[in-house]
């Protein structure tokens, strides 16, 4: 490739360091879609002769065909997939390959195929991520009305229903789509025509070229298009968002699934048994979704740590930006789709569920709230008339709706038989009927809202 200026070739190390071909592999078919679009605008522009394009064009469906059927070699001495390309293609139809690389380097050629694999992977991730929406939707419909406790701290706090839970996480993940929806727009301009770092003399049609990648059109700087790789920050911090809230489903799964909690089952297809203890049911499906979060943030960091002190333009370094992004994603992928399954296939214990949060006083601010309707108390007084009627409850070993009245009147005289209406938690549930709230309708009416917005 450069013979010319070297009289020696690369030690056996340079050649192994220096190799990209074992993992930039990945992007054969972001590689030919780019060089069809670029010999395209070259035979348009008649910079390369319009029987020379052709054969050009022709043979490289013939390695794409190759490339589908067999794979990608992994030959060192071509260094990566651009030259891996290229050399079959040389093989294939001769000399005339050559003038495939006019008016590109490799600096803007990678950073086209690049974008275009990222570009692809948000797809796959968008549309994964909605498959996981419809899970989350769909169990929470049926759970719209199932009573669990909520919890701050980790303690019972007040009733929610199972249904409103599984809706926090499907707001979480409409957040993510829309990081990753944002990363994609941000990201959709074609580096191609740059050339090394500071474009080129022929007469290209740079917006020809972008258009037929699907890009909304040509980057701007050619020094910036070649050396940026925001769009794959872009992709491994909305990935790493969504890592972290799948990370945080994982944990509650794996709480649930212990038996103090005993809120969920899961099914045989999403656990793992023991080697040595038979009665053994192990949540390892939500462990390592809880795993892969901390090894996808760590992606996130390696690539940040390699482009923070890079002068413009491209440096050897950015070599390295990819195996962080081709990581993530792949692990990312295996966490939503366990997710997904697990979801799925989970048998709620919804009886479990609702015996604790009728047993931890979730209640009392149901109880705090009266005073405060029917009883005229400031907030805080009635604060204080509520935690001594859960005191009262713990010493008698009942819950809050057990407490007899004559109990309820020596706290506080101004009560009436009426508390009782507002200490079950149905009545807790129904009540919260804030926009937002965990009442049964609103967690119907979000359902109806996040379905909509997923069609």
């Amino acid at each position: 490739m450069w013979g010319g200026r070297f009289a020696e070739g690369p030690a056996a190390v340079m050649r192994e360091i220096n190799a990209s071909i074992p993992f930039d592999k990945r992007m054969w078919r972001q590689d030919i879609a780019g060089s069809k679009a670029h010999v395209a605008m070259l035979a348009q522009q008649g910079i390369v002769a319009a029987e020379d394009a052709a054969a050009i064009d022709a043979g490289l469906d013939a390695v794409a065909a190759d490339y589908e059927a067999n794979g990608v070699a992994e030959d060192l001495a071509l260094e990566d997939i651009h030259m891996q390309t290229e050399a079959k293609l040389a093989a294939l139809i001769g000399p005339v390959a050559g003038r495939l690389h006019t008016a590109r380097s490799r600096n803007d050629q990678v950073a086209t195929d690049f974008r275009l694999w990222v570009r692809d992977a948000i797809d796959q991730v968008l549309g994964a991520l909605a498959a996981l929406t419809d899970a989350l939707l769909t169990r929470a419909e049926v759970h719209a009305d199932a009573v669990m406790p909520g919890f701050t701290h980790l303690q019972s706090a007040q009733p929610v229903t199972l249904g409103h839970h599984l809706m926090a996480y499907v707001e979480m993940i409409a957040r993510d789509v829309s990081r990753f929806r944002d990363a994609r727009a941000r990201m959709n301009l074609c580096p191609l025509g740059s050339a090394a770092l500071a474009g080129t003399s022929f007469p290209l049609d740079r917006a020809m070229t972008a258009a037929a990648l699907g890009f909304d059109g040509p980057t701007r700087n050619s020094l910036d298009a070649v050396s940026d790789r925001d769009f794959a920050l872009d992709y491994l911090t909305a990935a790493t968002q969504t890592a972290l809230h799948l990370s945080r489903l994982a944990e509650e799964f794996v709480l649930w699934a212990s038996q103090p909690f005993g809120f969920v089952a899961l099914s045989d297809q999403w656990s793992t048994g023991s080697s040595i203890m038979p009665q053994k049911r192990n949540p390892d499906a939500a462990e390592l979704v809880r795993g892969h979060a901390g090894r996808i943030m760590g992606c996130m960091t390696s690539l940040m740590v390699t482009m923070k002190g890079l002068p413009l333009a491209y440096s050897k370094d950015m070599q390295d930006d990819k195996p962080p992004v081709f990581e993530c994603h792949d692990l990312l992928g295996l966490s939503i789709a366990a997710m997904t399954g697990m979801i799925a296939s989970a048998t709620f214990r919804t009886d479990r569920m609702r015996g604790l949060a009728e047993s931890g006083f979730a209640t009392a601010t149901d109880f705090a709230d009266w005073l405060v309707r029917e009883a005229g108390l400031p907030f805080r007084e009635a604060h204080h008339v509520t935690g001594r009627a859960v005191k009262r409850a713990e010493e008698l070993g009942v819950r809050l709706d057990e407490l007899p009245y004559a109990e309820f009147e020596a706290i506080d005289p101004r009560v009436n038989q009426s508390l009782y209406d507002v200490l079950s938690v149905d009545a807790s549930v129904a009540s919260r009927t804030s926009f937002g709230g965990t009442a049964p309708a609103n967690v119907r009416a979000a359902i109806a809202a996040a379905r909509e917005s997923l069609r």
